[in-house]
């Protein structure tokens, strides 16, 4: 059985509209449709030290498994194999210095191995630091250090910019477009709110009305298409 173009796009409409439904709980998640978009990005209270939550203006950056640059508003970091990786996985870039160009964030490998890493975090400049302890031989004394490994980056994109979605929280810009780079708290982004988890960008029940919607569309259709068949049929049947 053939599928019409109408019935096609309604079906990729109740998609597209289940899709915002079910990333409506997703941090970071933005909409396909601004209609069951919330006013402003929205912050809860987290416990994850590498949790942060962006400027409600900024992004921040990382890689598809392509190896494309993209972007997020999901600031649920963690570390994977000393490196600080987003939620796809992927690392997030910063910078190590403030000369250095982008770049993964890594954690020392040998104060990893020896057990040296302490209070791991994103402090509100979006520095990735962590507290290295260590014994001295002689005294036994234990002391801790600061070790500041980067910090995180930020994207922002000319107003209006409309970005095209990979998934629920991971995005790129439209051909062409640019995005200023910077850090937070550098004078040109907000600082970064730590131990935050950014909510969804999704309003659940309005999602689930405009799914509603979307099914009585093609309900609609489905029974225009029948009458339709009813009809041609009727006229066969009085040619005969």
């Amino acid at each position: 059985m053939t599928v019409n173009a109408a019935t096609q796009d309604a079906l990729d409409r109740i998609a597209e509209r289940a899709a915002d439904m079910q990333h409506a709980f997703t941090p970071g998640a933005i909409p396909q449709f601004g209609d069951v978009a919330t006013p402003a990005p929205s912050a809860r209270q987290s416990f994850d030290p590498l949790s942060v939550s962006a400027p409600a203006d900024a992004y921040f950056i990382t890689t598809d498994e392509r190896g494309r640059t993209v972007y997020t508003r999901d600031g649920c970091f963690a570390i994977r194999d000393g490196t600080l990786v987003g939620s796809n996985g992927r690392a997030v870039l910063g910078f190590t210095s403030p000369q250095s160009a982008r770049s993964e964030l890594h954690v020392d490998p040998v104060d990893e191995a020896l057990g040296r890493v302490r209070a791991l975090r994103v402090e509100v400049d979006g520095t990735l630091a962590y507290d290295r302890t260590s014994i001295d031989p002689r005294s036994g004394l234990r002391k801790s250090e600061r070790v500041a490994i980067g910090r995180v980056a930020l994207a922002r994109f000319p107003v209006a910019t409309k970005l095209n979605a990979i998934d629920a929280n991971h995005l790129t810009p439209p051909p062409g477009t640019l995005p200023h780079i910077g850090r937070p708290a550098d004078g040109s982004f907000s600082a970064l709110s730590p131990m935050k988890q950014e909510e969804s960008r999704i309003d659940f029940d309005r999602s689930l009305d405009r799914l509603e919607d979307a099914y009585v569309a093609f309900d609609a259709l489905l029974a225009a298409h029948k009458a339709q068949g009813s009809l041609s049929k009727t006229a066969m049947d009085l040619l005969k």
